[in-house]
């Protein structure tokens, strides 16, 4: 199954480190970054691992809940967990999916035959309160994910749901947002009271709080 932006994320039950979830479920109003990874107790993966532990408190500033994966069960996972805690110097307390018979990493396409028939690659959604998938990417085994990117177009998803904006190229919290075409200059006038930037009647750039 490929899975396609705005398409609402597949359900499951699975036991993961924390205990059994309902994904859904367990999103509840909130937002979830979902990531695989292909194997416990290998390099790249312990990093990301350690990153997204060390990363709690900017996560729940977003209201985002991290989901991690990998191709293990739960005693492996548990036991790779005191290796991430004791390496990269964090305490790692969100859920592990254990999923040893790879029925979550197919239902998601994470399993890149190219890749390996077994292992997940780096895949990410990032998903919202209305389960939709809002974004994807997918690393090969060999690259770990930069956790800044993935911060920011969490922030430049939920500034354009807030603000009804986009978001230029690297763009970070702070800097100044498109009004998108869609949106007349009467309608922006009203929309946007603080002003905004002509460039071209498509390219207006405007504030947001």
């Amino acid at each position: 199954m490929s899975l396609r932006i705005g398409d609402v994320a597949p359900n499951f039950t699975v036991e993961t480190t924390t205990g059994e979830i309902d994904f859904h479920d367990w999103i509840g109003d909130s937002w979830c970054f979902f990531f695989s990874h292909p194997a416990d107790f290998t390099p790249v993966c312990t990093t990301e691992m350690g990153r997204t532990a060390q990363l709690a408190d900017e996560f729940a500033k977003r209201n985002t809940k991290p989901l991690g994966l990998s191709t293990d069960g739960v005693k492996e996972h548990l036991a790779w967990i005191d290796d991430v805690n004791d390496t990269q110097n964090t305490t790692l307390i969100f859920p592990i999916v254990a999923d040893a018979d790879t029925k979550i990493a197919q239902l998601f396409d994470m399993i890149h035959p190219n890749e390996s028939d077994t292992a997940a690659v780096r895949s990410v959604f990032i998903i919202d309160p209305d389960k939709k998938v809002r974004l994807t990417m997918t690393y090969p085994m060999s690259v770990g994910r930069n956790f800044d990117e993935i911060l920011r177009v969490i922030d430049a998803l939920q500034a354009g749901d807030k603000n009804g904006i986009a978001t230029p190229a690297d763009w970070k919290v702070g800097d100044k947002v498109i009004i998108p075409p869609s949106v007349s200059n009467e309608d922006a006038v009203k929309k946007f009271p603080q002003g905004f930037d002509e460039i071209r009647p498509y390219l207006r750039y405007t504030s947001i709080s």
